[in-house]
């Protein structure tokens, strides 16, 4: 008997460059770690209305530790048993306390049903199977456990990208791909039932952030660790004469009256429970005991056929 074989994932991002990048940045990260407190406080707010203990809880993608400083600050710390943060880069985990572990998103160690919620802040965009992860963590996750995940998606670096690629075109004749691929937003939802989680949610938090230059938001990303690591890396390096023309571009499209400019960063969010029971499912279509029409009390009028 034959027996069909799933396609591989793309291989589209180069990890252990990767790992480089953060290690790299692990020293200067707190100067530009803005969006990464941005996300890990947007999902401690989601939390805290979740009135329920969480015994033994992951911090995927952890960097210095912003979710659980922004855990400190809320009474979500007293419902949050035991938290080990984990990184793909060892120097971002260095030089504090609490449990840590180098450990790669798209490889968990973590045993089936060992854990009530998994979290991770800006890391899943530079996984290259991000469904692949998403099933790991729901696998890791007890009965009604919990995952929350925020990754950049959609429009994040619209601007840089259009500049350096009219840039290279205008000054090389082609252009390549020198910002990373992202997630559309609509998809949210769709990756955690494909993932097999239950009451999936997800929805985008659209930041804008301004500069005097462009050259000051890329130090920003390779301060982030945020630089492109495709694996089909782009046959040219970006020379300075591309890079310069892509900055004067940029400042003409999309510099604002007072001559700084605008970068979007789109944070997708999702939520989504591991399976169990005593969770509400939606009722089979003809199983309501009750007619729309007598619950709000209105007349109920047949509309009329089509031909």
């Amino acid at each position: 008997m034959l027996h069909a074989q799933m396609p591989a994932p793309p291989h589209l991002f180069d990890r252990a460059l990767h790992r480089k990048r953060l290690d790299r940045a692990a020293i200067g990260y707190l100067a530009a770690d803005f969006l990464k407190r941005r996300a890990a406080e947007d999902v401690v707010l989601r939390l805290e209305p979740i009135m329920r203990a969480f015994p033994r809880a992951v911090d995927l993608s952890a960097r210095t530790g912003a979710f659980r400083e922004a855990m400190a600050a809320s009474d979500l710390a007293q419902r949050i048993g035991f938290l080990a943060e984990t990184d793909l880069s060892a120097a971002m985990l260095a030089g504090r306390g609490g449990p840590r572990l180098v450990a790669d998103e798209e490889r968990l160690p973590f045993a089936p049903q060992s854990l009530d919620l998994v979290v991770s802040t800006l890391g899943l965009h530079w996984t290259n199977d991000v469904v692949g992860v998403l099933i790991q963590a729901r696998l890791a996750l007890k009965p009604d456990g919990l995952f929350v995940g925020a990754f950049l998606a959609g429009e994040t670096l619209t601007e840089l990208r259009q500049s350096l690629i009219a840039a290279e075109a205008e000054l090389t004749g082609g252009a390549g791909q020198r910002v990373s691929p992202f997630a559309d937003p609509a998809d949210g939802a769709s990756l955690l039932q494909r993932a097999g989680f239950a009451l999936p949610v997800a929805d985008v938090d659209r930041v804008r952030v301004r500069y005097a230059h462009p050259l000051k938001l890329l130090s920003d990303l390779r301060a982030m660790g945020e630089t492109a690591v495709m694996a089909d890396r782009h046959p040219r390096k970006l020379t300075r004469s591309v890079l310069a023309r892509a900055c004067e571009i940029y400042l003409e499209r999309f510099a604002e009256a007072d001559g700084r400019i605008a970068a979007t960063f789109e944070i997708l969010t999702l939520t989504g429970w591991a399976p169990h029971e005593s969770q509400q499912t939606p009722l089979k279509p003809g199983s309501a005991k009750m007619r729309l029409a007598d619950a709000l009390g209105t007349v109920e009028h047949r509309l009329p056929r089509e031909r």
